[in-house]
């Protein structure tokens, strides 16, 4: 029984992760510059609702972030590293804040990305894109565009897949503990 517990979850977070590349390639080839530009929507960002229903979902997100940059023209190694270390730690976040809820709703766990994206990726933009010395007033101005882009994602798309999963069953269905 303990080994069917640790395929399943081997396998939620394979498909998370796989979810998330697929979703941010589909639309990078869609749309060029969507998922990458200072404000944007990254729709695979949606999925991170997922940590919300299972612990799965942390490494899921965390692997498929480091996929989906791996090959996306625009990202450096940094980016990478520092896009992978945001996302783990919203994923950790949201799932620690799960049963915080208003209206049955994680509004507080949504707004993990945005903080911890916009701190982390906001630093990475200012310090390594931005000529010149650091300063706080341009590095606010980053964080804010990126946590910007993860609100509209979140808000909208993670809180109705969120609400679909919970309308439907499907979180108790799809991610049993």
């Amino acid at each position: 029984m303990k080994n069917n517990k640790k395929i399943i979850y081997l396998v939620q977070s394979a498909l998370i992760a796989a979810l998330y590349v697929a979703l941010t390639y589909g639309q990078e080839l869609l749309f060029p510059g969507t998922t990458s530009m200072a404000v944007q929507f990254r729709v695979s960002e949606a999925l991170t609702m997922l940590a919300v229903f299972t612990p799965a979902a942390i490494p899921g997100l965390t692997i498929g972030c480091v996929i989906a940059n791996l090959v996306s023209i625009s990202a450096l190694p940094v980016d990478m590293i520092m896009g992978s270390i945001a996302t783990l730690l919203a994923a950790l976040c949201m799932y620690f804040t799960r049963n915080i809820c208003l209206k049955k709703l994680p509004l507080l766990s949504a707004l993990m990305p945005a903080i911890f994206n916009g701190i982390i990726i906001g630093l990475e933009i200012e310090i390594f894109f931005i000529e010149g010395s650091f300063h706080f007033t341009s590095f606010l101005l980053q964080a804010g565009l990126v946590a910007l882009g993860e609100l509209g994602v979140l808000y909208t798309l993670g809180l109705l897949l969120t609400a679909a999963l919970k309308r439907n069953g499907l979180d108790k269905k799809l991610f049993k503990q």
